[in-house]
Parts: structure tokens; C-alpha cells; sequence
């Protein structure tokens, strides 16, 4: 067991777009991400996503709609729903997913990210 600081440990990523993972339970990862710009559409065909906003503004772009997460806001996205977050400066951002999420789900590309950094 091991108490950590979200501040802390986000301070200690340089790159956006770079799940690090943070905690591991139940078959899942905690995995915290810088993020700025734009990201890619893609889906998650076997896994649902749970984002939650640490620190700034994030929006999720869906086909039809478009949510935006402040600070302390969470979305749970359902399997098999094309998205694609983007945020107009840095923000945090904490996901809860199944330890083989792959940050790109269904599309391969040169944001895809198979090994992960332990903070």
C-alpha cells in the first residue's frame, strides 16, 4: 500500500498523451495522462473508459455530440464508442481502465503507447 499526490506525480510528466500508470487493482490501472491539443478517433471494441478531469478543461468529441469535463468532472464511455478527446491547453486527466486498454483502442498509430511508465 502506498499513499501518493496526484500534484507530485503529475509534476513528473513531460509528454502529453502519455498514459503513466499510477495504481494497479482488481484487474485494472490507474493511469494519469498530461494532455493538450487534439487526439485521435478511435474506440475501445472490449473495454469501457472512465475519465476524470484533475486539473483543466477536456473535450470528448463523440459523432453526435460533444461533452466537456471541468475540474472534478467524470465520464464513463461505453465499449465500443467512437470518441476523441481534446483539450485547448494542459490538462490532467485520470483513467480507470482494464489493464490491456491500449490508449488508442482500435487504431494503431504513432500516439498508440504498449508500454506503459509505472510513477
Amino acid at each position: 500500500m502506498q499513499v501518493f499526490n496526484f500534484e507530485e506525480k503529475f509534476k513528473s510528466i513531460q509528454e502529453y498523451w502519455s498514459p503513466h500508470i499510477v495504481a494497479e487493482l482488481n484487474g485494472q490501472y490507474l493511469k494519469i495522462a498530461k494532455v493538450k491539443g487534439e487526439f485521435i478517433w478511435h474506440k475501445h471494441d472490449n473495454e469501457d473508459e472512465l475519465f476524470y478531469v484533475v486539473k483543466g478543461s477536456l473535450d470528448i468529441h463523440f459523432k453526435d455530440d460533444t461533452k466537456r469535463l471541468e475540474k472534478g468532472d467524470l465520464l464513463c464511455i461505453p465499449r465500443g464508442v467512437e470518441h476523441k478527446p481534446q483539450a485547448e491547453e494542459e490538462c490532467w486527466i485520470a483513467l480507470f481502465e482494464p489493464k490491456e486498454t491500449l490508449n488508442t483502442g482500435d487504431k494503431l498509430d504513432e500516439l498508440t503507447k504498449t508500454e506503459l511508465k509505472k510513477l
